[in-house]
């Protein structure tokens, strides 16, 4: 696979605080890469970097121009129905992708919706086809589903996963949460002070059984390198080993 991603000596500074301080970050085209750390990190600052909203203090920084970003708010329109905020700025004439979009997240009965209507989980679904409906080969989603409810949490995450594998960008994943990481990502990597201090693949088999020993081992691993001792294990639907 080529490279969609590549990152080189990245260095952003805030005031006398390097938050990015040398890091070095690879993703292929197709590859679904998590990255955790604890708050302040400078995850999300990687995240808007990326995605072009914010800029490097030096460092290399390369990204194919179609991208797109998922927050964790889904950011719609009022005043736009659901298929207007999924086609926003966009032709008009790519209605017919929106509506297409729509049904690949399972609302393709909410198109004259209004986002006030949506539950936190409808919303975030229209966030995601807004974003994928633009064909990104680089698509950022920083914590889209932590305002979620768990099990609306445990849908997204299923819905994600499937429609990444369908229309194969590269994706960077930015999450709190070690099991989410576990059960999405290709790759997961640790951020802390300012440099990927942990980088490993996820080779359990799809779809992952968070009880699996790999995946109980590599959880252990990555709790370690957040600073987390670990306890118990994530055996159950409803576990989120949140940090």
């Amino acid at each position: 696979m080529t490279t969609a991603v590549e990152v080189k000596e990245l260095r952003r500074v805030f005031g006398e605080r390097a938050v990015l301080d040398g890091l070095d970050l690879t993703v292929r085209r197709g590859e679904f890469v998590a990255l955790l750390g604890a708050s302040g990190s400078g995850k999300t600052t990687l995240l808007r970097i990326l995605g072009g909203l914010d800029g490097a203090d030096a460092g290399e920084v390369l990204v194919p121009r179609a991208r797109t970003i998922v927050f964790q708010e889904p950011r719609l329109v009022p005043s736009k129905r659901v298929l207007a905020n999924v086609t926003v700025a966009l032709p008009r004439t790519e209605t017919g992708r929106g509506r297409r979009a729509l049904a690949e997240v399972g609302l393709a009965g909410h198109a004259r919706s209004w986002p006030a209507t949506l539950s936190g989980g409808e919303a975030q679904r229209v966030a995601l086809a807004r974003a994928l409906v633009r064909e990104p080969e680089l698509l950022l989603l920083d914590e889209p589903f932590a305002a979620l409810d768990a099990l609306t949490r445990l849908r997204m995450q299923d819905l994600v996963g499937e429609l990444c594998r369908a229309h194969r960008p590269a994706v960077l994943l930015v999450t709190h949460d070690v099991d989410e990481a576990v059960r999405l990502a290709d790759r997961v990597c640790v951020l802390r002070a300012g440099r990927l201090v942990t980088d490993e693949p996820v080779t359990a088999a799809r779809p992952r059984d968070l009880g699996d020993p790999a995946c109980l081992a590599l959880r252990r691993r990555l709790l370690t390198d957040l600073g987390v001792q670990p306890t118990g294990t994530a055996v159950n639907s409803t576990a989120t080993g949140a940090i």
